[in-house]
């Protein structure tokens, strides 16, 4: 059985756990490492089982204990060419980091195959990440990207799982404390998906047989989880889509710590 563990999601840390109980795969690792070895923990998951690391973008909190925990348990690190070179000009990895690039043709890991798609956003070279499992079962990761492309659609249709970036309410946003530029790379192509493109998206993704949406990278100050969860909602429901019989929605916590999605 494969497990889907979001251990953290949001501005101040982003890590996922997908696998199962004995080998699996992190994606990013955007808290301290202490942090994330005690969330997997919590989470009845030993860091040591953790056979690579996918890293989305170079930003901070996606990355932030990469280089510790890459070099302390030997893990092996995949990203875009232009994510690693990000990610030495920023100090996050050193010469014990095993880091290998990963092309569009995917690599194998924890038994599984990650395959890589292009986000949107403002980094060197943004991935986001499907990931099969041996019984066929595909589940996607897309945040940090300010529209969905037609690769982005392409890559998430048809996957059994998706975690799907909700960052913003626009209208919160709009009349928030940020700053002006701040407000204007938020809402741009290369900033992150609002509530409202990713309704529209999470429609596209039932329709085409996504049972499973959880909504990730939550704002802190431009969103709620419930408003969030009710953008997508209403949408689908007005697409005669009904939640617990055609899909199961939720919106992913800072820190989750009920257990893992088993399916």
């Amino acid at each position: 059985m494969t497990r889907l563990c979001p251990l953290f999601s949001g501005s101040s840390g982003n890590s996922y756990y997908t696998g199962s109980a004995g080998e699996g795969i992190l994606i990013d690792c955007g808290k301290n490492a202490k942090q994330i070895v005690n969330a997997l923990a919590d989470n009845q998951l030993d860091i040591k089982n953790v056979s690579a690391i996918f890293i989305t973008h170079e930003h901070i909190d996606h990355s932030s204990a990469l280089r510790v925990l890459a070099s302390k348990y030997r893990i092996k690190v995949y990203a875009s060419e232009g994510t690693i070179n990000a990610l030495e000009n920023k100090g996050l990895i050193n010469e014990k980091v095993d880091i290998s690039p990963i092309t569009s043709d995917g690599v194998d890991a924890a038994g599984m195959f990650i395959k890589p798609f292009r986000i949107s956003h403002d980094c060197c070279e943004g991935f986001g990440f499907t990931v099969e499992s041996s019984d066929g079962r595909r589940t996607a990761f897309a945040t940090d990207t300010g529209i969905i492309t037609d690769e982005i659609l392409s890559s998430l249709r048809g996957c059994d799982t998706v975690v799907l970036e909700s960052n913003h309410d626009i209208g919160m946003l709009k009349v928030g404390p940020y700053p002006y530029v701040l407000k204007q790379r938020i809402l741009s192509e290369r900033g992150h998906l609002s509530n409202e493109l990713c309704a529209e998206t999470a429609v596209k993704l039932v329709s085409s047989g996504t049972t499973r949406l959880f909504l990730a990278h939550l704002s802190r100050e431009n969103n709620f989880p419930e408003l969030a969860k009710r953008a997508s909602l209403s949408l689908l429901e007005q697409n005669r889509m009904k939640q617990d019989i055609d899909f199961m929605l939720s919106v992913v916590p800072e820190k989750y710590t009920s257990g893992s999605i088993i399916y």
